[in-house]
């Protein structure tokens, strides 16, 4: 069963609702329809996004409740996080379905926006998303192995579960393809301590989910 139907057959089966997108970034018309700092921080325009700060745009919204923050992060402007954060910005604002700028970038595996927003003050112990999870959890069901790293070195919560009974060390096993980038993943997970002993909802340990689906490479790791 590939990834994505699985992950629908958990979340349906847990009477949770499945999200349209696991992100959503502003849409073209969207942005076109931006003005003030909203359109400044799509386009990284920094003297229009001060001359917007100035006029008290700091954290005007749009239809979506992404502020500039949430914006400049889809549109990989750190130059743009890094001026929000000094005006005084709420570098851990979530937008209508939960997320921040360092979800945002987990998620794109933008490892560049990820350490601005990290930087500009972007917890990486923040819960986000429907799933009630955090970043490392969704940078683990991608196998963004780097984004993985950076986000344990970040203080990351590395046992958090999420609403469907899943931690990252799981995420890693029932999401992934077994492949390289999500056994760097499980590896990056074990080595920093994460508990794989917790169990998913079935009571299955994440030793358990990996021969059940033959990826023996991380079986190794949690033998090990």
């Amino acid at each position: 069963m590939k990834p994505v139907t699985l992950l629908l057959a958990f979340v349906l089966a847990a009477g949770l609702s499945m999200p349209s997108s696991a992100q959503v970034p502003p849409t073209p018309g969207q942005a076109a329809a931006y003005d003030g700092i909203l359109h400044a921080a799509h386009e990284g325009d920094l003297e229009a996004l001060q001359t917007a700060i100035s006029k008290g745009e700091l954290e005007r919204a749009d239809g979506y409740g992404r502020t500039a923050v949430h914006i400049a992060a889809h549109a990989s402007h750190e130059d743009v996080i890094a001026a929000l954060a000094k005006a005084g910005a709420d570098m851990n604002r979530l937008e209508n379905d939960a997320y921040d700028a360092v979800t945002i970038a987990a998620v794109a595996n933008d490892t560049d926006m990820l350490k601005a927003a990290l930087e500009a003050g972007n917890k990486a112990t923040n819960i986000t998303s429907r799933y009630v999870g955090t970043a490392l959890i969704a940078a683990a069901h991608l196998g963004h192995h780097e984004v993985v790293h950076i986000l344990i070195e970040a203080g990351a919560p590395l046992d958090h579960v999420n609403n469907l009974g899943w931690t990252a060390v799981i995420e890693s096993i029932v999401l992934g393809d077994g492949g390289e980038n999500h056994v760097k993943t499980l590896r990056h997970l074990v080595d920093a301590g994460a508990d794989i002993m917790i169990a998913d909802g079935s009571g299955r340990l994440p030793i358990d989910l990996a021969r059940a689906r033959g990826y023996e490479e991380m079986i190794a790791i949690l033998e090990r």
